[in-house]
């Protein structure tokens, strides 16, 4: 689909994380409240009703009559069927209700991220909003099988306050990366947000390194799948600014939202009165926190304001184009 900036392929290899490191790995204490997943079901519910919502804006066959498009695929879907292949292969809408066009601007009116809405029109809310839409059917799945994996997990443990925050913390950040760099094109998908989740677990495992049993083993496996992830992201048609903006803010946040307490903490009720109580969190932690805190109030301040100033991030670094895609003699960026 010439001219797109999807984050389709962002949860391609993600749901392995689950497996990086299982409950196996790390000592449960028997304080430890362990959280009943409902947040992250909820969020994939509703990425899949915004995609129906999409789907049913579309209309391909009312195209087809228009004379627009040629043959719609699954046509017994009705108005929910998918455009031509060569047009959408991710089974989606057609690319001018992805894209601008002067007919069609089905997603660019539900939400979706692009730099001129944002910053000549004041329409801040594209940040957010475009983490909810999805250009196709693949692209949906992808990200929705990632969540789940990763996601109810992470709220299992942590529960759905800051797993929420995190998720859509994240989200907003890759959003804001992706404007500063992408002009010409929309973007839409919660790529960004996953990829938040992703390093909030890589920050947890650091953050709580010494309560893991097989940690070198789990970093290694979460490294080499945030690694493979991103490594797509350099493929066309792929927004990589997303990925990478969604990344650094969840890994920041989960120093914040993620550091679990000293298990002499979580036993002192058994410890006699006599002995002294050991600090809630290690040093460590709290300086994480507080480094951590800085750099994403410092971060999101310079990334808005030269935003909404109109800066563009491609006239501060003339080689971060290569972290969205590098040129090969099989595509062009």
């Amino acid at each position: 689909m010439a001219g797109e900036d999807l984050e389709s392929r962002g949860g391609g290899v993600k749901n392995r994380a689950n497996g990086s490191y299982s409950s196996s790995s790390y000592i449960v204490d028997d304080t430890e409240t362990q959280w009943t997943s409902w947040l992250v079901p909820m969020f994939v519910v509703a990425n899949i009703a915004m995609f129906i919502v999409v789907m049913f804006i579309n209309n391909c066959p009312h195209q087809n009559s228009a004379g627009f498009q040629p043959k719609c695929v699954a046509k017994f879907l009705g108005r929910f069927s998918f455009q031509p292949l060569k047009e959408n292969p991710l089974f989606g809408p057609s690319s001018s209700t992805v894209y601008k066009d002067q007919n069609f601007k089905r997603l660019e009116k539900l939400g979706a991220l692009e730099w001129n809405k944002v910053v000549q029109r004041h329409q801040g809310w594209r940040l957010v909003t475009c983490i909810w839409l999805h250009a196709g059917v693949i692209h949906l799945l992808a990200n929705m099988l990632s969540l789940v994996f990763i996601g109810i997990r992470l709220e299992q443990q942590f529960g759905f306050v800051r797993v929420g925050v995190a998720y859509l913390i994240s989200g907003f950040g890759g959003s804001v990366l992706s404007s500063l760099f992408i002009r010409n094109n929309i973007s839409v998908g919660a790529s960004g947000a996953l990829f938040g989740l992703l390093g909030a677990m890589l920050s947890e495992l650091l953050t709580n390194w010494t309560i893991y049993t097989n940690k070198v083993a789990a970093l290694l496996t979460l490294l080499i799948i945030i690694i493979v992830n991103l490594g797509i992201g350099i493929l066309p048609h792929v927004d990589n600014y997303a990925h990478i903006g969604g990344f650094l803010t969840g890994f920041l946040l989960g120093f914040v939202l993620m550091p679990r307490p000293q298990f002499g903490w979580l036993e002192q009720q058994n410890l006699p009165s006599n002995v002294h109580l050991k600090s809630k969190y290690k040093t460590y932690q709290y300086v994480l926190w507080i480094l951590s805190v800085a750099l994403l109030v410092v971060g999101f301040t310079v990334a808005l304001v030269m935003l909404f100033k109109g800066e563009n991030g491609n006239d501060h670094c003339h080689w971060c184009h290569y972290l969205s895609c590098v040129p090969t003699s099989r595509w062009n960026c």
